[in-house]
């Protein structure tokens, strides 16, 4: 790395220092400023600080990533799978020994709890272990036709390069849950990362040309125009997989752009989960998962409860057991010690949390605790609880992306479903209950790709992680998350034992 490309980021209160951190674009297997010489500035949300100027990709960057991807594409497909394999288990290791480093510019990008950013560095990192191991179980099939007249031979291969945009709220896991199953496929890489926290994501790669990645497999372009920079990648024919993690409006779009040359896709995208506690459940379980359900990573994930419905023989006992825990989370900067509720990403998300509580309320909802913002620096929000939504409320069809629990009573098993059911997304369900029979019942009910029953943290890299309806597309992590970057080839040959 040159100096013009790259950084000193103190992290005094976090323990850690992490230096030269890259703010280049990696093309190429080169650290390099964009092609017009602008940056853009990452800022701290707890403070508002500026942490780094990063290169701001232009278009022009973004044909040249490909054109190093492109490049790359056939010798990296013909590595042989251990040879990939063993590459993702150094990067594997290499994340592993710098945890504190990865977890403090988390913190320092994105304001999460520095024990919850370590616990994003398990979590993440578990994809590039993952998919080194699935690398070289890549599998086909050989079958004699039903005539008896031949032999048919199915065969993956990889789909080609990828154009991979990854979210703010987890930039690690974002990442790997990508660039994993990818690179294990034998597919090249381009990554745009999130604008708000492109450091982890550099600092990532940065470590993957330290595992022996060849030049151009992997390429970084962060970039303020996310628009303008990703519309002539998708429609350049030599792209040949779009793999997205956002909203769903934007993952619309894209999907409209990925049509014009019939790309191979998978989208992550909104979700607004339902989280249904029967009078059966178990009090403590439900509230100490609701907890982690709703309040990990600030509330800003796409997996966090959004609406909770509550049978009305436990309503009032979990309700307030629920608000205990709540008024009891302390607030803070994510590098402070004992934090457990960091900033929100920006004023936009505080604006956006205040607008719900604010319309909820004024539709009969009762405020048990918080619905304030935080009067310190930072983009903060108070740790909230509504009882008694209503319908038409916005909170119950909006992703909340912050820390407030939407409770509405239900009378019966059937109300509740249809309640979790009225939504148009469907990535994740959580539900407590001890009636076995009851659980299989909402396995099958539920609209959802997911469903956590009597827990709340559903993902690892071991299952498939998706949704249906306006949630997504394709599935990641599993075996499944590798075939996302294979295609299919079926050969036919005639019967070796004709004469």
């Amino acid at each position: 790395m040159t100096d013009d490309t790259s950084t000193t980021t103190t992290v005094a209160d976090a323990s850690v220092r992490v230096e030269h951190v890259p703010t280049g674009l990696l093309i190429g297997g080169t650290w390099r400023p964009a092609s017009g010489g602008a940056t853009f500035d990452v800022h701290d949300p707890s403070t508002g600080a500026v942490l780094a100027s990063v290169a701001d990709a232009t278009p022009e960057d973004g044909i040249a990533a490909l054109d190093a991807a492109s490049a790359a594409q056939e010798a990296w497909a013909a590595t042989a799978p251990r040879e990939r394999s063993d590459v993702l288990r150094r990067a594997f290791d290499l994340a592993r020994e710098h945890t504190e480093d990865l977890a403090a510019l988390m913190t320092l990008e994105m304001g999460k709890p520095l024990a919850e950013s370590r616990g994003e560095v398990t979590y993440g990192t578990e994809f590039l272990r993952w998919f080194s191991e699935e690398a070289v179980r890549i599998r086909g099939d050989y079958r004699t036709n039903p005539e008896g007249t031949g032999r048919g031979i199915v065969l993956k291969r990889p789909v080609g390069p990828v154009y991979a945009i990854t979210p703010w709220n987890f930039p690690l896991a974002m990442a790997t849950r990508k660039i994993g199953p990818a690179l294990a496929a034998g597919c090249t890489v381009v990554i745009k990362p999130a604008d708000l926290t492109p450091l982890t994501t550099l600092f990532l790669a940065e470590l993957f040309r330290r595992a022996g990645l060849p030049d151009g497999v992997l390429n970084v372009v962060p970039s303020s125009d996310a628009k303008a920079l990703s519309a002539p990648v998708i429609a350049d024919r030599r792209l040949r997989k779009l793999t997205f993690t956002g909203s769903t409006p934007v993952g619309s779009a894209l999907l409209k752009q990925a049509a014009d040359n019939v790309l191979k896709t998978s989208m992550e995208l909104g979700g607004n989960a339902p989280l249904l506690v029967f009078d059966d459940a178990d009090l403590d379980r439900a509230v100490d998962a609701a907890m982690l359900a709703k309040f990990r990573n600030v509330g800003e994930a796409c997996t966090a409860a959004n609406r909770f419905f509550v049978q009305e023989g436990i309503a009032d006992d979990f309700t307030a057991a629920l608000t205990r825990r709540v008024e009891a989370l302390r607030i803070g900067r994510g590098s402070e010690d004992g934090t457990d509720i960091g900033p929100l990403i920006d004023g936009r998300a505080v604006d956006k949390a205040a607008g719900l509580v604010d319309d909820a309320v004024a539709r009969g909802a009762r405020l048990v605790t918080g619905g304030q913002r935080v009067d310190r620096e930072g983009t903060f929000y108070a740790p909230t609880v509504l009882d008694d939504v209503q319908p038409g409320s916005e909170i119950l069809s909006t992703e909340i992306f912050g820390p407030v629990v939407s409770i509405t009573r239900f009378a019966t098993e059937e109300e509740g479903i249809r309640l979790a059911n009225d939504t148009e997304y469907g990535l994740v369900a959580y539900a407590f209950t001890t009636d076995l029979a009851r659980g299989q019942r909402l396995a099958e009910r539920l609209e959802t790709g997911m469903l956590g029953l009597n827990t709340g943290v559903v993902s690892n890299a071991a299952f498939p992680f998706g949704g249906v309806k306006a949630s997504g597309l394709g599935r990641e992590g599993s075996h499944e998350g590798l075939e996302e970057y294979l295609e299919t080839v079926y050969v036919l040959t005639p019967d070796p034992f004709a004469g």
